[in-house]
């Protein structure tokens, strides 16, 4: 079967991100993809797969959607890349004004990258340098605990998932971490902010977090009035506030961006994901004009932010991004979603029936539950090996279960997944 040639052949030479190659020989088998459309992967021994988690968070419209298609094959012919240092093209410039239109008024530039771990590296650097320019002597960043915030070293350090950084932590920036919310009590949380800003204020360059959703950190989802109270504090302390919505932006939340929803703008916004529908990499941070002028200077004074990638501004890149605000705009997008978002809670709620499913939770459009009461077993790793045998992908955070699917999926095939966990949750009792 040709799907196992393909498997020996990568296992060959191929390091896979994010897992133990170990598995892959025995628990994990590797699946090759031959193509994609809508809300189906396709294997090249006939077998199709639901995508219930949008690839890696980030085919928001599904796979070879027939509109970014066009988009991207206009924009080829016309101009694939170029060094985005001294110059500009079309697609940026046209993505950027969009961008900045639909954010507050408060955020007014855009500085790109290519990915997300890359856009929170620029947020600070970006943020420290700020600092610098103005006479602070700050050196730490504050983030939450059971945070992610990806697994470049400056992302690493704000981070709190042990698994990701344990090894690394000799060599990581200096870091404060605030007690995480958990859904409406968060007064712990605010109680353990304040008190690290009573004890180290002139000592934090920012505070960064992920609006509404710690995505990574297991689904933990908690409250914008958390988001509202501990923004507030830090920007009235005079600490700057970056917004890590890599995951949680262009609609994921409910809202088309998560801070909307939580009555406060950051000073730094990381955006990616779904911002180019899951063609190509492209990242952003966006920022108002109180930080851009501090770095605008005479070459002479050396303030520029020199931070800069090779693909940076990638034509492609951007001409898929403006398509896929082009479907946000054409097909009310927000709103459809929040129709979808109750029927994935209605179809889900029949899991609770297995005492095991704890914690059941849903933010717009993401939907998890954790299974409890397995000890030191990977029930998270059987229910993914299940749902590929019976043609859904799902790809569990330890054991906390979700859905994080692409805005297209239909009731039916929530309805499907509803009921082949309904399946898979019974070989468990």
């Amino acid at each position: 079967m040709q799907n196992n040639a393909l498997i020996l052949e990568d296992l060959k030479y191929i390091w896979h991100p994010c897992t133990q190659m170990h598995d892959h020989l025995e628990k994990i088998p590797l699946i090759p993809i031959e193509r994609a459309n809508g809300m189906y992967l396709y294997d090249f021994d006939g077998n199709k797969y639901l995508d219930c988690i949008s690839s890696w968070w980030v085919n928001i419209f599904g796979h070879s959607h027939p509109y970014i298609n066009q988009k991207l094959k206009e924009q080829i012919d016309k101009l694939e890349h170029i060094i985005f240092a001294g110059f500009t093209h079309k697609p940026i410039i046209e993505l950027s004004s969009r961008l900045i239109n639909l954010l507050d008024s408060k955020l007014s530039k855009c500085f790109y990258a290519d990915n997300g771990s890359s856009a929170i590296e620029v947020a600070l650097k970006m943020a420290y340098a700020s600092c610098v320019y103005q006479g602070k002597k700050g050196n730490k960043f504050l983030s939450l605990e059971n945070a992610y915030h990806g697994e470049t070293i400056g992302a690493l350090s704000v981070g709190d998932v042990g698994i990701y950084k344990e090894v690394y932590e000799p060599i990581l920036l200096q870091t404060l971490k605030v007690k995480e919310p958990k859904g409406e009590d968060f007064e712990e949380s605010l109680s353990s902010l304040r008190e690290i800003i009573k004890s180290h204020k002139d000592e934090i360059v920012a505070f960064i977090l992920e609006p509404l959703i710690q995505c990574a950190g297991n689904m933990n989802m908690y409250s914008a009035n958390f988001v509202y109270e501990a923004t507030k504090l830090c920007q009235e302390n005079g600490i700057y506030v970056i917004f890590d919505e890599i995951a949680v932006g262009f609609g994921r939340t409910g809202s088309m961006f998560a801070y909307e929803q939580c009555g406060v703008v950051p000073d730094f916004l990381c955006l990616s994901k779904g911002i180019s529908g899951g063609y190509l990499p492209l990242s952003v941070v966006v920022v108002g004009e109180e930080i851009y002028n501090l770095f605008y200077a005479p070459y002479e004074e050396h303030r520029a932010f020199l931070h800069s990638h090779s693909y940076t501004g990638n034509a492609l890149a951007c001409a898929c991004a403006n398509a896929v605000l082009d479907l946000f705009s054409k097909e009310d997008v927000i709103t459809n979603n929040k129709k979808t978002s109750e029927y994935i809670w209605e179809s889900m709620q029949e899991l609770r029936r297995f005492s095991f499913v704890k914690n059941m939770r849903i933010c717009g459009m993401v939907f998890a539950f954790d299974l409890e009461g397995f000890d030191n077993v990977r029930k998270g790793l059987e229910v993914f090996n299940a749902g590929l045998k019976r043609g859904l992908l799902l790809r569990p955070l330890g054991n906390t279960i979700y859905l994080m699917p692409p805005y297209i999926i239909t009731k039916e095939q929530i309805s499907h997944i509803a009921n082949t966990l309904k399946e898979i949750l019974s070989t468990f009792a």
